[in-house]
């Protein structure tokens, strides 16, 4: 018999004759994975979180614990553990660039989830989700790590002076090819919808780990797990040909905040911080839109260039196509922005590019987003 013991739960299985790999992740896994229910006076919804401390510390998504933006500092938040056990949830802070938030239960002897490295990862591996999708709390799916260091475009609302950051304030203005990506949560019969939001709505570059296990509504804030029951990363959107409540679902393609980065931004809010991002300071598009022999080569176009930032002090132009951030592939504007927000400010990073089709490489040091 193959227990998983904690006070979030014990589950055991059956048949250990026929017990899979997924069946032990999910043992393992289980009882650190809970649903989270969010109410307000004008809107609820549920989606997940994972435990990250035995004292009771959860990590989940902002668009979760805010309902994304519908509810304010009013919002009450029950958090469901695996063994049935509902809790009071306080929103202890959250960080709009990551799309992360922690969720504070009063507790002890809870049982966390143990961590992976995202950096290890390989495409192909296998890959296990939990959450509660559709509000179906313990759901189990799986699948394999589809693609690494993808740079996805999603929604937010009311980020820090209702915009994102320009170049006029030294940020990345993303002037890449975007998608509607979903990541709704809910019951698709209760109501309560993301389209409830209030607020300006805007978006934001998420750098993100691409699965086929399957991700639905409700997902968002889960585990994304390895073959030994690790956390790699935090379920946050679906990609779907569906617009609407009634035809949005999971079509194969789920992102996930790579574990690495969700610490980082937990620790530091746990600690009382802001989460700290990167600015290479330009403003950035398609190498398809460039008129020069880096047109051929897939990459970050660099549109203009922050006088004095980080990029313009490291010898980048304009017309330069970055190509990589510490050997990360960087095929688009889009995923030049999410790979920096993943770098912490002030961190030293190497950026190779094409300048006129002759390649180069150049170390930069980040500056640090205001937020």
């Amino acid at each position: 018999v193959v227990t998983a013991s904690g006070q979030s739960g014990t589950i055991t299985l059956n048949n250990t004759d026929e017990v899979s790999t997924v069946s032990g992740v999910a043992a393992v896994a289980m009882p650190s994975v809970v649903t989270i229910q969010v109410s307000g006076a004008q809107a609820s919804g549920s989606g997940s979180g994972v435990i990250y401390s035995e004292d009771g510390y959860i990590i989940t998504n902002r668009h979760v614990a805010t309902l994304d933006g519908a509810v304010g500092s009013e919002a009450a938040i029950r958090v469901r553990l695996s063994d049935g056990r509902v809790l009071d949830g306080t929103l202890v802070g959250t960080d709009p660039f990551s799309d992360l938030a922690v969720v504070k239960v009063e507790a002890d002897e809870l049982t966390p989830i143990s961590l992976g490295d995202s950096d290890l990862l390989n495409v192909g591996d296998l890959s296990v989700a939990i959450g509660a999708p559709l509000n179906l709390a313990n759901t189990v799916t799986s699948g394999i790590i589809s693609a690494l260091n993808r740079g996805i475009v999603v929604g937010a609302t009311n980020l820090p002076n209702d915009d994102t950051p320009s170049d006029e304030d030294d940020g990345e203005s993303d002037g890449g090819n975007g998608f509607p990506w979903d990541f709704r949560f809910g019951d698709p019969g209760d109501g309560t919808r993301q389209q409830q939001t209030q607020g300006t709505t805007t978006t934001v570059p998420l750098p993100v780990v691409q699965t086929d296990a399957s991700i639905n509504p409700g997902n968002s804030g889960g585990a994304l797990l390895n073959s030994k029951g690790e956390l790699i990363g935090i379920n946050v959107a679906i990609a779907s040909n569906g617009s609407t409540a009634e035809t949005a679902g999971s079509d194969g393609l789920g992102f996930a905040i790579p574990v690495n980065l969700a610490v980082r931004v937990a620790d530091a809010i746990i600690a009382g911080d802001q989460p700290s991002h990167g600015l290479l300071g330009v403003s950035v598009g398609d190498s398809s839109q460039d008129t020069d022999e880096d047109a051929n080569r897939a990459g970050g176009l660099i549109m203009e260039v922050t006088r004095g930032g980080a990029a313009d002090r490291g010898g980048l132009q304009v017309g330069d196509v970055v190509t990589s951030v510490n050997g990360i592939p960087v095929d688009s504007g889009t995923t030049l922005s999410a790979v920096i927000r993943m770098q912490e400010g002030g961190s030293e990073v190497t950026i190779g590019y094409t300048r006129e089709g002759v390649a180069g490489e150049t170390s930069v040091t980040l500056g640090t987003l205001e937020w």
